[in-house]
């Protein structure tokens, strides 16, 4: 019996250190998504990415039935891992990932010695040390002093230990794990790409540059690099002009916009749309180059423009518009009720915009119907295709539960506005016909005379897209350019403060927050007040 189990240690001592040399399997799990992060602060739906497998099924090191003999330190280990008081202070699935680790480890500890820290126990605790220079904080994750020296098992086991819990949650901040994104507000439909954490530990153990490799964990979108060098560059100036509040705010909005990129997506295509709502603009992008920028229209303050991204699937040329539930109850209801006469129904609203009214798919009179008792939301509302139709020439269509889109607009000289949150959510794009030929001369090689012939033609009708082009909805209010000038624009929907108090543990106000406190309409004597009476309506402010 005592061979057999030598046998069964040997076997399983070897597995492990297979499975922590597997460095490119490990890689392929790169973006597996996880939930173990502190305690009630992440759900499946804030993460993004395949969920970690049964580890039984993925790693061979989960076939020991039993924890092997170990090392003394990490037999000391083990038992720590077991104390209530680190548990509750740490990330639950944190802790997992160590206990499984050292499960199964034989020995000796990854970091410590009875000499302190080794050299790439050093090399983690320099990188996390210089945090800040990734527009993280240091001072947040609690690192171990690095010249101890402890001076028993226990003390060794306890920094071995905190040591791999910094290296954790450093990794999982990497990440953008130290804000949910979701939990910020309904606006943010974004999760996160967080590594499962007992693929960190395998990684970490078995890399030969620990250092390396928690700077890798970082985004690789070269406006994060942009914003990390304007970042250490305005630290530096603040450093030796004294602490002043204006370069401050600077730092701050960098970092908020730099942790904005832990949130998109690893890949941003190598051909998409880039939709960012405070800079008021849109753009295409192929192989890393910005092929065509124009201005937009976003939704205003009480209809917010949503983040996300989906995949473009078709282009519809003069599109119908089925009226949105909230324009039904805000603009359609009140004259439908009782806005006439005497309070009596007016469907004067429903001629003026070309509106057809039916249910269930029957046209209805809309003369016929007791608005005032009916509910209104049985029935559907919809524009034709033509020169008072709110979507124009053009709709852009890429699926997405907030019903957000791209279109035309009949009101070019609402682009005029400098401040342009006069929609109800959807982007209204000022030269969309060129926008068109782009993705159509992308997807299925059409020329721009092609496109301008289909305009022309009036006739109503889509076009699949044989690729999906992704659209990424964004909301950077920072951005830095081939030049290394930072640009900056106003938060109009006060994100950036929610952000920044998450992260800096305070409330910021940026600007932009003031200026669209209430839903925004024409400012007097601009062009779209001059169109709209400073009303708005259906046609104006409150197209889709």
């Amino acid at each position: 019996m005592r061979g057999r189990s030598l046998i069964a240690v040997l076997v399983a001592s070897a597995l492990v250190f297979a499975f922590a040399a597997s460095g490119a399997g490990s890689a392929r799990a790169e973006d597996r998504a996880t939930a173990l992060d502190t305690p009630g602060a992440l759900s499946a739906q804030d993460t993004v990415g395949e969920q970690p497998a049964d580890a039984s099924a993925s790693d061979p090191s989960a076939v020991a039935d039993r924890p092997v003999p170990a090392h003394p330190i990490v037999t000391q280990i083990r038992s720590k891992l077991e104390d209530p008081a680190l548990r509750k202070a740490a990330s639950p699935g944190d802790i997992a990932a160590l206990e499984f680790f050292y499960a199964a480890w034989p020995g000796p500890p990854l970091w410590i010695t009875s000499m302190g820290f080794s050299a790439k126990g050093q090399k983690i605790i320099d990188e996390i040390g210089m945090a800040d220079d990734w527009g993280l904080s240091a001072a947040a994750i609690d690192l171990p002093s690095p010249s101890q020296l402890p001076p028993t098992e226990e003390a060794q086991a306890r920094a071995e230990i905190e040591l791999g819990l910094a290296a954790l949650q450093y990794a999982r901040f990497a990440r953008g794990g130290r804000v949910v994104p979701r939990k910020l507000s309904p606006l943010v439909d974004q999760g996160l790409a967080l590594r499962d954490p007992r693929t960190v530990v395998s990684e970490i153990a078995a890399s030969s540059a620990p250092d390396a490799y928690l700077r890798s964990l970082h985004p690789k979108h070269e406006q994060f690099e942009r914003l990390r060098q304007a970042l250490l560059k305005a630290r530096a100036a603040h450093k030796e002009g004294g602490k002043k509040a204006g370069k401050e705010r600077k730092i701050q909005r960098l970092i908020v916009n730099m942790e904005r990129w832990r949130w998109m997506p690893k890949d941003l295509g190598s051909f998409y749309v880039w939709n960012n709502s405070p800079e008021f603009v849109t753009k295409v992008v192929k192989d890393g180059k910005t092929i065509y920028t124009e201005k937009t229209i976003v939704g205003q303050l009480a209809y917010a423009t949503p983040i996300f991204s989906a995949d473009m699937t078709s282009i519809v040329f003069h599109p119908q518009w089925v009226v949105p539930v909230t324009i039904v109850k805000e603009d359609l209801q009140p004259p439908l009720r009782g806005g006439g006469f005497f309070g009596l129904p007016d469907t004067s609203i429903l001629r003026k915009h070309d509106l057809a009214v039916s249910l269930k798919g029957k046209p209805v009179d809309p003369n016929v119907v007791d608005w005032k008792n009916e509910n209104i939301h049985r029935y559907t509302f919809t524009q034709p295709p033509g020169p008072k139709n709110v979507l124009g020439a053009l709709k852009f269509n890429f699926p997405n539960k907030h019903a957000i889109y791209m279109h035309d607009t009949p009101q070019p000289e609402l682009f005029a506005e400098e401040t342009r949150t006069l929609s109800h959510g959807c982007i209204r794009v000022k030269d969309p016909n060129r926008l068109a030929a782009l993705l159509l001369a992308e997807d299925k090689g059409w020329s721009a005379k092609q496109v301008d012939k289909k305009i022309a033609s009036r006739r109503s009708g889509g076009i699949k897209l044989g690729r999906s082009i992704p659209v990424h909805l964004t909301y950077f209010t920072a951005v830095v350019d081939d030049k290394g000038r930072v640009e900056t624009f106003p938060d109009i929907y006060g994100l950036d403060g929610r952000i920044a108090s998450t992260i800096f543990g305070k409330r910021i106000v940026f600007a932009g927050l003031a200026e669209n406190v209430t839903p925004q309409r024409p400012r007097a004597g601009s062009p779209s007040f001059r169109r709209t009476g400073g009303l708005g309506g259906i046609q104006g402010l409150f197209g889709n």
